[in-house]
């Protein structure tokens, strides 16, 4: 009598085993399956993170935290921070202001350091006086702070003390001409005329801060833009 076929490797193992052999197949192509969504989740979540924006300013940009629309039309599509304090001060101590003495521009920044992000607004100086208004010291240490594009807001030449503020606008155009990572945001000119103001023709309504805010974000953009 012919002998009998033998088996094939697979099949003569014991059933427990071929078991585990198929468990052991599945869990690793789960486990690969697993580790592949997770990579695209993560390229997406990489693709798609908002660029940082920190504003910095004093009681005039203090309007957008009451102003939710004008936070809104600045901020969309943005990681947008906001650090305001009436009677802050760029460089020098600020003014006091029921009670508490706010922390200046330059404070916020050595205080924020890399968590600024690479855009930011500087939007302070209306209770400065001109000879600390030190333009290049803020850029100096937004620049360590790794911030690659800063846009500095003018000041509106209106009031009683309008043409301090001119001479302050000056010494922003100055530095203007100094620092790459400096744009403009000429607010002086652009609310020129505009019905956007409270009483003292600083502090803004609504539509000025809405005003402000669409002068503001095309340049936030380009910003992010080329980052």
């Amino acid at each position: 009598m012919s002998p009998k076929p033998s088996r094939s490797k697979t099949k003569s193992l014991h059933p427990r085993l071929r078991s585990g052999r198929s468990l052991a197949t599945a869990f690793a192509f789960l486990a690969l399956a697993a580790l592949t969504l997770l990579a695209a989740v993560t390229a997406a979540a990489g693709t798609t993170a908002k660029p940082r924006v920190t504003v910095i300013g004093d009681s005039i940009m203090a309007s957008f935290d009451y102003v939710p629309s004008a936070r809104r039309a600045l901020g969309r599509g943005l990681d947008l921070r906001s650090n305001t304090a009436v009677c802050r001060r760029l460089v020098a101590a600020s003014c006091p202001f029921q009670g508490s003495t706010p922390s200046t521009a330059l404070d916020v920044v050595a205080a924020s350091g890399r968590g600024l992000g690479r855009g930011g607004v500087v939007n302070v100086g209306y209770n400065d006086w001109v000879a600390v208004y030190n333009v290049d010291r803020v850029m100096k240490a937004l620049t360590a702070a790794g911030v690659q594009r800063v846009v500095w807001v003018t000041l509106r030449e209106a009031g009683t003390y309008a043409s301090l503020y001119a001479q302050s606008n000056a010494r922003i155009r100055d530095a203007d001409r100094r620092w790459k990572r400096m744009v403009v945001a000429d607010w002086n000119a652009y609310s020129r005329g505009q019905p956007w103001f409270r009483e003292d023709s600083l502090h803004l309504t609504v539509a000025g801060a809405m005003g402000l805010a669409h002068l503001l974000r095309p340049l936030l953009l380009a910003g992010a833009a080329s980052s």
